[in-house]
């Protein structure tokens, strides 16, 4: 058959615009000065936060992304079994690399076409589109720019859905923000649907935390970087020089703090703010949390929103879990 006739077909929809880069910086920034000194992790991801978040996944320290690609290559073809899903539906989309051996699965078992992608950047998407059409050229792509906490739910259907959260994007929301994204999910739900979604587990230090501060200094370099955004987007004199990167394992919250410390007293100006704001030595501000889990724990979590794990799929050094989750039948 000529491949020209099996295009994929991709509609593009925004459900709510992006706001721009520089207000949202700077309301996140008076807060986190405000209220504790802690950054969404959205403001890492410059095209330089990007690129380095890149290297950090092909770091030798960094085992989440090859654990979480071995699940997927060996049980695509089992969760696809069980949902036997006409879509699948992705949150976070971005690159949709992870997406493509369960996307396999379902056009093999033939269960369905549709893959919709939900994500805050229309490039990512676009991007990713036009890569997943030349290698699903009999997919219907259905790109949704938006935030999935919210936006979810005017998503349409075409039927058995299985939503994906994959990477360990979960743990990086605290626990509040958490508890949101998993109600807003579960109200989407239906009787059939399920939804896969990938989590970090809490492991050995000595494996952990190499990962979030690796020996050739790519995590440093990526924390440091949101100083960079600051001061480019904010108009701000912040030094890169006067602060130092750290990782922290905080065992009460079973999670792992990133930081950027200040070395000596530090005293800036944001001009986008017409502010001026103080560092002590020692003071910190935190760029990102990742939270680390216990499928049993979580499990108790989900049951509270009406959901419950069916299966666990972990790696074969147990780092990493896919749990396929389903509406509660009780």
């Amino acid at each position: 058959m000529d491949d020209t006739t099996t295009l994929a077909k991709v509609t593009s929809t925004e459900l709510t615009a992006p706001r721009e880069t520089r207000e949202q910086l700077a309301d996140d920034l008076v807060a986190a000065l405000d209220e504790g000194r802690s950054m969404p992790p959205m403001h890492l991801y410059d095209a330089h936060g990007s690129a380095l978040f890149e290297r950090i996944t092909q770091v030798a320290e960094y085992y989440l992304t090859g654990a979480e690609a071995e699940i997927l290559a060996r049980e695509a073809d089992a969760i696809v079994a069980a949902v036997r899903p006409h879509e699948i539906v992705e949150l976070g989309s971005g690159s949709s690399i992870k997406t493509g051996a369960l996307l396999t699965a379902m056009q093999q078992a033939g269960t369905g076409q549709r893959y919709a992608a939900l994500d805050v950047s229309t490039a990512a998407l676009d991007e990713a589109a036009e890569r997943l059409a030349r290698e699903h050229p009999q997919l219907w792509i259905d790109n949704y720019t938006g935030d999935f906490h919210t936006d979810l739910k005017h998503v349409p259907r075409s039927g058995t859905r299985l939503l994906l959260f994959l990477g360990s994007t979960l743990g990086n929301m605290r626990p509040t923000e958490r508890r949101s994204l998993l109600r807003a999910a579960a109200e989407t739900l239906r009787p059939g649907d399920a939804f896969l979604i990938g989590l970090d587990l809490v492991k050995d230090l000595d494996v952990l935390l190499p990962a979030y501060d690796d020996a050739e200094g790519v995590a440093a370099a990526f924390g440091l970087n949101l100083l960079r955004v600051i001061d480019r987007e904010l108009d701000a004199d912040i030094p890169l020089e006067a602060f130092r990167y750290e990782a922290v394992w905080d065992p009460g919250e079973e999670c792992v703090e990133m930081r950027l410390v200040a070395i000596r007293d530090v005293t800036a100006t944001v001009g986008a703010l017409d502010r001026t704001i103080t560092f002590a030595a020692g003071d910190h501000l935190v760029t990102e949390h990742s939270y680390k889990f216990r499928p049993e724990r979580f499990a108790t979590e989900l049951a509270s929103l009406g959901l419950a794990i069916e299966t666990v799929h972990t790696d074969s050094n147990e780092l990493f879990a896919a749990v396929l989750v389903r509406p509660d039948a009780d």
